[in-house]
C-alpha cells in the first residue's frame, strides 16, 4: 500500500526541466561558484537598470544631450520649410538665412556688441539688486512666524502687480536715466524671489532644527548653520529661475526712454516692420539667457555636488 502511493506520488510531481536540474546539482556540488564573483559579469541575468521613462529616471548625458539638440532642430526645420515654400509672407515669417544676414549686419554696422552688452548690464543690475534685498527678507521670512504673518500677504499680493503698470510711477519718481530700466527689472523678479527663497528656508526638515536645538544651538546659530546651509541648493536654484524672469523683463525695462540695448532694437524694427530684426533679437536674447542658465546649473554643480551624484 504504501508503495503504491509513493508511486503515485511521484507520477503526479512534474520533472523540472533540465537546465535548473543541471544549475541545482552544480550549486550542490560547488556553493562557491553558484554565488557571482566581485567584478564578473552576470550573463543572461536581466540588470536591475531604471527604465528612461519611468517617474524621474535618468538618461545617459549622450542620450540627453541627442534629445535637446533634437528639441531645437524640430522647430527650426518647421521655421524653414514654413518660411521657404511661402506659406506665410517673408514680411511675417523671414526665413532663417535672412536672419542670420540681419545678424551679420547688425554686428557689422548698428553696434551689435554695445547693445548685447547694455542689456546684459542691465538685466543683472536689477537682478543683484532684487536678490540684495529678497534673500534676507525671504530668510526671514521662512524662519520666523511673526515675519510671516506680517510680510508674506503684502508679498503675495504684490506679485500679481503687473510690472508694466509702474513704469509710469517709475518714471516720475525715478526719471528716465538708467535706474529707471533697472528699476523695471527688479520690481518684476523682487517680489517673487522672496516668496521663493521664504519657502526654500521654510522647507528644511525639523529634524535638523531640532538637533543643532538640542546640542545648545541659539536661534542665532540655527539660521546661520542649519537652515542657510540646508537651503543654499535650493536659493541658487530659484536664483536661477528669477535670472530668467529677469531677462524677460528685458524688453518691457526698455520701453522708458531707451536708445540702445536689445529690447530697444527689437521695439525700433517693430515700427519699420522689420521682422528679421526681430527674430534676430529675440533669438539672441533667449540664446544669452541660456548661457546664463547653463551657467547657474554649473555653478550648482560645483557648489553642491553631492546634489548631482545620481545624474
Amino acid at each position: 500500500m504504501r508503495l503504491s502511493l509513493s508511486r503515485a506520488l511521484r507520477s503526479c510531481i512534474k520533472p523540472a526541466p533540465s537546465y535548473t536540474a543541471s544549475r541545482l546539482n552544480s550549486a550542490l556540488n560547488n556553493p562557491v561558484s553558484a554565488v557571482p564573483q566581485a567584478g564578473t559579469a552576470t550573463r543572461g541575468l536581466p540588470r536591475n537598470r531604471r527604465s528612461s521613462w519611468a517617474i524621474h529616471g535618468r538618461l545617459r548625458f549622450r542620450n540627453f544631450f541627442a534629445l535637446g539638440v533634437l528639441g531645437f532642430v524640430v522647430p527650426f526645420v518647421a521655421w524653414t520649410v514654413l518660411s521657404t515654400i511661402n506659406v506665410v509672407d517673408p514680411v511675417f515669417l523671414p526665413t532663417p538665412l535672412a536672419v542670420l544676414l540681419r545678424c551679420r549686419d547688425w554686428l557689422l554696422n548698428d553696434g551689435l556688441l554695445n547693445d548685447i552688452g547694455i542689456s546684459t548690464s542691465r538685466v543683472f543690475l536689477g537682478f543683484i539688486a532684487s536678490a540684495a534685498l529678497a534673500l534676507p527678507l525671504g530668510v526671514l521670512i521662512g524662519a520666523y512666524a511673526p515675519m510671516r504673518a506680517l510680510l508674506e500677504p503684502l508679498t503675495d499680493f504684490s506679485r500679481y502687480l503687473p510690472a508694466v503698470a509702474f513704469i509710469p510711477l517709475i518714471m516720475l519718481w525715478i526719471g528716465i536715466d538708467e535706474s529707471a530700466k533697472v528699476a523695471v527689472i527688479f520690481v518684476g523678479t523682487f517680489f517673487q524671489m522672496v516668496l521663493m527663497v521664504a519657502e526654500d528656508v521654510a522647507k528644511v526638515p525639523s529634524a535638523q532644527i531640532e538637533a543643532a536645538q538640542t546640542m545648545g544651538a541659539t536661534t542665532g546659530e540655527v539660521v546661520q548653520h542649519v537652515l542657510l546651509r540646508s537651503a543654499r541648493p535650493a536659493i541658487l536654484g530659484t536664483l536661477r529661475i528669477t535670472m530668467g524672469w529677469a531677462w524677460t523683463y528685458l524688453v518691457v525695462a526698455e520701453l522708458v526712454a531707451a536708445n540702445s540695448g536689445l529690447g530697444f532694437a527689437i521695439l525700433k524694427a517693430q515700427r519699420f516692420l522689420q521682422t528679421d530684426k526681430i527674430f534676430t533679437g529675440i533669438l539672441l536674447i533667449g540664446l544669452i539667457g541660456l548661457l546664463t542658465d547653463q551657467a547657474f546649473r554649473w555653478l550648482h554643480r560645483i557648489c553642491f555636488p553631492w546634489h548631482h551624484i545620481d545624474q
